[in-house]
């Protein structure tokens, strides 16, 4: 990571999504995907996402989630391995969290333990 990285790092709502799960859309089993990906639909099953994962309003994730970035409108049933965990006011996350750092809007919802390790370590 350079030094200016923090700098010129571009917000995971603004970067180009490889992978879209889309409204309306059940997916039974696992998901990998590189890069950015955003689920509106429903995934029954663990989601690995190399980069960074949106999960939108409508969107409904059954299982363990690990990737670096992430950002939760919708809802979320299972453990969090992340870097960076941002819960917006319709969010709702039930199960473990393991992030390096967190930001939780007025009206989210979270239940469950919490481990937070500096950056550093994570990376």
């Amino acid at each position: 990571m350079g030094v200016f990285s923090k700098k010129n790092k571009i917000a995971l709502d603004l970067q180009a999504i490889s992978t879209l799960i889309s409204e309306g859309s059940v997916i039974t089993g696992n998901v990998k995907a590189p890069a950015f990906a955003r689920i509106d639909g429903q995934v029954n099953g663990d989601v690995y996402v190399d980069e960074g994962l949106i999960l939108g309003e409508k969107g409904v994730v059954q299982g363990t989630v690990t990737t670096k970035e992430m950002i939760v409108y919708g809802t979320l049933n299972g453990n969090i391995t992340v870097q960076s965990l941002e819960i917006k006011g319709t969010g709702k996350i039930t199960g473990d969290i393991e992030t390096g750092t967190l930001l939780v809007e007025a009206g989210g919802v979270y239940n469950g333990h919490l481990a937070m390790a500096s950056a550093k370590t994570k990376a």
